[in-house]
């Protein structure tokens, strides 16, 4: 049996979007899981398109951040394993956040259940402009 999740983006200023929805086949996982399945099913969408923004957790390399995600000078193919590991080193660093049903992850080694009302939320800490 699958579990649909329904993960949403907010932003410290309170904005809250849906970022993906990814087809678990347990009803239980652990943090890093989740991330490395939520930015492969990222990085896999934007690659199969001609798209020159990607609409992802972290900023690629050689990119701008844009209204709606992350500009690329040209299309190119991004590596979903450096997009990984440049999400749990945002994590790491305390750049995102990872709140399930409300309750803070303090480690990507948790784990915890799944169900029909559970809400999972990153929380991405971008800087204030300033000026």
């Amino acid at each position: 049996m699958a579990f649909a999740l329904k993960i949403f983006d907010q932003t410290n200023a309170g904005q809250r979007e849906p970022s993906v929805t990814l087809q678990l086949a347990s009803e239980r996982i652990n943090a890093r899981e989740l991330l490395r399945q939520r930015v492969k099913s990222e990085v896999e969408k934007f690659n199969s398109t001609q798209s020159e923004v990607f609409q992802g957790l972290v900023q690629p390399t050689k990119t701008e951040r844009v209204l709606n995600g992350f500009r690329l000078s040209k299309h190119r193919k991004l590596d979903w394993e450096k997009q990984f590991a440049a999400a749990v080193s945002a994590f790491d660093n305390g750049q995102i956040y990872l709140l399930i049903d409300d309750r803070q992850l303090e480690s990507l080694d948790e784990e915890f259940g799944i169900s029909t009302t559970t809400e999972v939320i990153f929380l991405k800490l971008v800087p204030l402009a300033g000026g």
